[in-house]
């Protein structure tokens, strides 16, 4: 069984290179009021750079073998705000965005996007569901200007639980009859640490046909008594036709009163006992490490865990469990 790790947005290891920088809407505002090319041009400097290094980090993963990392949400700051309605980001960054496909293909790199917090399909507010569209429409036009095939993927939560968890989950589903099919074609579903938990996503995806990433994090905090052994193989099934590995998101907690937040490093044994699940099923899998140290955590827990029995290191971001 092959095991390829990867991580989120930022490296703590590249010196000066955050994918994340951003300009408020209110300092866009107040620039804007006097000159408003001006405005427009510091949020483009601002996407430049991001974009810029986050090449930087493609790089740097292709150099340690990082085949799987999640771009930041926030590449290109403001680019679905109110304010700049009227900017066509995508011409102004075409050629960034293209360099950026054509080497995530050449390295046979697999990428995603997560939206925020605030991306809620099955809100009961129009204007939020309609604002979340948007913003899942903002993530996919970035991947379909990179030229990236459905493989580069959307992950969610299902999102509110609003007081009633079913009515959720079902309008959850009547909502997602609006969305279009570049949408759905690249959306997968998580699990999360409050409200729906991994069985309640495993129903969703089995009733739209879509791929579930097991949180393993969330999965301990938030679970009705079932176990990994009885979901695993169902969660796997999901990844079937979708010529992609199965991926799981492993994080360990701060401690145990701030139990759900992240900690800096994973502790390999949060994750040791579900590999040893995994390999029973003998299948490939990709691991999404969610730590604060980000590839520097990544990279300890894979050395880590290549001395426990029959695991065998590849390279710094792969293992093989014999």
């Amino acid at each position: 069984m092959k095991i390829r790790f990867g991580y989120v947005a930022m490296s703590t290891m590249l010196k000066n290179a955050s994918p994340s920088r951003t300009v408020t809407a209110k300092a866009y505002r107040q620039l804007a009021e006097n000159n408003p090319e001006a405005a427009k041009n510091k949020v483009r400097r601002a996407g430049s750079e991001n974009l810029f290094n986050t090449l930087r980090i493609l790089r740097h993963n292709k150099a340690y073998g990082v085949a799987v990392y999640r771009f930041s949400s926030k590449i290109i700051p403001l680019a679905t705000h109110p304010l700049l309605a009227d900017w066509n980001y995508t011409e102004d960054f075409r050629d960034q965005l293209t360099t950026i496909g054509d080497f995530v293909r050449e390295n046979n790199m697999r990428v995603s996007f997560h939206p925020d917090h605030y991306t809620l399909i099955n809100s009961p507010k129009e204007e939020v569901f309609l604002s979340s569209l948007k913003d899942l429409e903002h993530h996919c036009l970035l991947f379909e200007e990179m030229g990236l095939s459905q493989h580069a993927k959307l992950v969610m939560h299902v999102g509110g639980g609003y007081q009633d968890k079913e009515n959720s989950l079902e309008r959850f589903q009547e909502n997602w009859k609006r969305l279009t099919r570049r949408l759905t074609e690249r959306l997968t579903l998580e699990n999360d640490d409050k409200t729906f938990t991994a069985k309640d996503v495993l129903l969703l995806c089995n009733r739209l046909s879509l791929p579930m990433v097991l949180d393993l994090h969330h999965f301990k905090c938030n679970n009705e008594g079932e176990t990994l052994k009885d979901l695993l193989p169902l969660i796997l099934l999901t990844w079937n036709n979708t010529d992609l590995p199965a991926k799981f998101h492993i994080s360990s907690s701060r401690n145990q009163v701030d139990f759900r937040s992240h900690h800096d490093f994973v502790n390999p044994e949060d994750l040791y006992p579900f590999l040893k699940l995994a390999r029973e099923i003998n299948v490939n899998i990709d691991v999404m490490v969610e730590a604060k140290q980000k590839d520097r955590a990544m990279f300890q827990l894979v050395k880590e865990l290549s001395a426990y029995p029959l695991i065998k290191q590849i390279n710094e971001a792969t293992l093989f469990f014999n």
